[in-house]
C-alpha cells in the first residue's frame, strides 16, 4: 500500500479540482495517483475500495480523467486488470493549454483593438504592454517545455 500524507492529499484534491475543473472524485483519484511515485499503477478495484465509491462512479471518473489526458492506463501482460497512472506528459499538456488560451486572448484583443481604433495614447500603450506580457509568457513557457 502507498504512503499518503492526508494533508498534502487534501491540498492536491483542492488544487487540481480547481485547476482542471474536476469533479470531486476525479480530483481525489488524480491526487491519489500523484503519490504513486514509482508509477506502478492503481487498479480499478483499489479505487472502489479506497474511496468507498460505486463502481459506476469510479468508472465514469476514470473515463473523465482518461479523456482529459490527465491519466493513462495499461494492462500488464500477466494480468487482466487495468492499472492507472498519471500521464507523464501532464505538465506539457497543462502548459500547452495555458499557452493556447493566451494566444487566443491575443487574437481576440487584436480584433477588439482594431475595432476600437483609438487615438488614446495611454490606452494604446497599455494595450501593447499587456499584449507583450502575454507574448513573453508564451515564449517563456515554450522555452521551459523544451527543457522538460
Amino acid at each position: 500500500k502507498m504512503k499518503i500524507d492526508s494533508s498534502i492529499f487534501q491540498d492536491l484534491v483542492k488544487f487540481y479540482g480547481e485547476a482542471f475543473h474536476l469533479p470531486p472524485l476525479s480530483a481525489k483519484i488524480y491526487a491519489y495517483l500523484i503519490f504513486d511515485f514509482e508509477r506502478k499503477g492503481i487498479c480499478f478495484d483499489q479505487f472502489v475500495e479506497i474511496f468507498h465509491a460505486s463502481k459506476s462512479s469510479v468508472s465514469s471518473n476514470l473515463q473523465h480523467l482518461l479523456t482529459s489526458n490527465l491519466i493513462k492506463d495499461f494492462t500488464p501482460i500477466d494480468s487482466r486488470k487495468r492499472y492507472f497512472v498519471i500521464n507523464p506528459n501532464y505538465i506539457k499538456i497543462r502548459f500547452q493549454e495555458i499557452m493556447q488560451k493566451m494566444a487566443n486572448e491575443i487574437e481576440i484583443l487584436d480584433k477588439l483593438h482594431q475595432f476600437r481604433n483609438s487615438d488614446d495614447e495611454n490606452y494604446n500603450e497599455k494595450f501593447e504592454i499587456y499584449k507583450s506580457l502575454l507574448h513573453k509568457n508564451i515564449d517563456n513557457i515554450q522555452e521551459t517545455l523544451t527543457k522538460l
